[in-house]
């Protein structure tokens, strides 16, 4: 029965995800420039959609770390959102080659094939595909050269993660993902990170005490908030008009938190 109910309720996840014109809609109306671009390190090419805000002078950069579903048309919206906010904002696709003919999340099509092809990337292919993304973030004209993370869901993880192999990031910040489970990764980590986590997340929440013993233990910054109310994923739910009061309230929170955040780098 638990199996079953899993199974229906990653079915169901999938739907939702692929359904979601009001991400596109309102990307579409935003009036910032946002492009597709390509960044390349050794033989490889990543795919990245970048979003600037519209200031006068030069802006932090973001790196957004997509979920489990890939590059979608939310995360894409994420990065207008933050350009809205004053911030230079990119997302690689991860899986960019990972489909036919080179292709990335837009050519895998299903959730399940999305989901299956982010399971078999190969950690260290990650890890080089996002610190390009920070050189290349960090390098633009209209960047002061200060990159974050932000990453949702697995990229919560792999935020979290990037946070132990690159020490030019200057914050990471991880929602709903897990944290590093062994003391010589949090050794290595030099930015702050901050968490932001929801009451109704039993899988994720369980992880939490090791990783805040193992921050604590190595003298590291975690600032771990919980939302009460939220769901796992729900800085995307809280966005869907048709969505639960739970949600909306924990994203207004986690969101006032995140331009608190990145507005003291």
């Amino acid at each position: 029965m638990k199996t079953l109910l899993c199974l229906v309720a990653s079915l169901w996840m999938a739907v939702w995800v692929q359904g979601q014109d009001w991400a596109k809609a309102r990307l579409e109306k935003s009036p910032r420039h946002g492009e597709w671009i390509t960044v390349r390190h050794g033989q490889r090419d990543v795919k990245c959609f970048v979003t600037y805000p519209e200031v006068p002078g030069k802006a932090t950069a973001v790196v957004v770390i997509h979920e489990i579903f890939g590059l979608t048309d939310w995360v894409r919206g994420m990065t207008d959102q933050l350009a809205e906010a004053g911030y230079i904002a990119i997302a690689p696709d991860l899986l960019s080659g990972a489909a036919p003919n080179g292709g990335g999340t837009a050519e895998l099509g299903s959730g399940d094939a999305v989901r299956k092809a982010i399971s078999g990337l190969d950690p260290d292919q990650i890890t080089a595909d996002l610190n390009a993304v920070v050189g290349h973030v960090s390098r633009l004209p209209a960047c002061n050269g200060k990159v974050a993370v932000a990453g949702f869901c697995w990229g919560g993880a792999q935020s979290f993660r990037l946070a132990t192999n690159n020490k030019e990031v200057r914050a990471a910040l991880a929602f709903y993902g897990t944290g590093p489970d062994k003391a010589g990764d949090v050794a290595r980590i030099v930015a702050p990170v901050h968490g932001f986590y929801a009451e109704n997340d039993a899988r994720v929440n369980a992880t939490l005490p090791l990783t805040g013993e193992l921050m604590k233990k190595a003298g590291k910054t975690f600032e771990p908030v919980t939302y009460p109310g939220g769901g796992h994923g729900f800085m995307r739910a809280g966005e869907d008009p048709s969505g639960n009061e739970g949600n909306k309230k924990a994203r207004e929170a986690a969101w006032k938190r995140v331009r608190d955040v990145l507005g003291k780098l």
